[in-house]
């Protein structure tokens, strides 16, 4: 396992840590991806340098194989033309162009394996951010749901214990006082009766005890009934 994939699996457990506790999660993780984008950016000139550098030491790898492989033709047509002299100078050059060739080839070989490595931890970096990325949208989805959630269950609260209730007992009251009005104005209006009736009666006796007074009042004058 590669150093950078060590400090990547770190990064991500961190992060999974981090986002158990964190208040706003998806705030957090939009500064992770702005910090891993900032990552796979310099990355990616970064690759793009060592392309250009692998490049150029291929084109020098090239010249020197080319440069060598001529001197040895050129030895040859000399040595065969009987110019040894000219022949030694020609494999002298040749012998410089192939340690030339050596040298470049090494590295050559170094920077792709540099490449190669480099582009692993794109990858990597990629891969990581689309997992990141695709956390952020299950945390939002997570979190609009907690909203609705709650903004469903204030509504529902306040049509179970409130306004709903207190209508029906406001209206309870509102026809238990006019009920018991109802009630009082009848058993008013019965009593009422009943006290003209007694009063009435009252009067009829008094009438009659007058009425006896006046009659002995008759008799002891004397006054002839017939």
């Amino acid at each position: 396992m590669s150093i950078m994939k060590r400090v990547r699996d770190i990064s991500v457990a961190t992060l999974n840590e981090m986002l158990e506790q964190a208040e706003d999660p998806v705030k957090l993780i939009d500064r992770y991806l702005y910090s891993q984008k900032e990552q796979i950016d310099e990355s990616e000139r970064l690759y793009m340098q060592c392309l250009n550098h692998a490049q150029g030491l291929r084109q020098q790898l090239t010249a020197a194989e080319q440069m060598r492989d001529k001197r040895e033709q050129q030895a040859l047509i000399a040595l065969k033309a009987g110019e040894e002299a000219v022949a030694k100078l020609a494999l002298q050059e040749k012998m410089l162009h192939e340690e030339k060739a050596e040298q470049y080839r090494g590295l050559y070989e170094d920077s792709k394996n540099a490449i190669l490595e480099l582009q692993e931890q794109l990858n990597q970096l990629k891969a990581d951010y689309q997992e990141v990325a695709a956390k952020r949208s299950y945390y939002q989805a997570r979190l609009e749901t907690l909203r609705l959630q709650q903004q469903l269950n204030a509504r529902m609260a306040g049509r179970a214990t409130g306004d709903t209730p207190r209508m029906f007992a406001r209206l309870e009251d509102k026809v238990s006082d006019m009920e018991m009005e109802a009630r009082t104005l009848r058993e008013i209006r019965q009593a009422g009766r009943d006290i003209l009736y007694t009063a009435g009666a009252a009067v009829q006796s008094a009438l009659d005890v007058e009425m006896e007074k006046l009659k002995r009042k008759l008799d002891k004058e004397g006054w002839d009934k017939s």
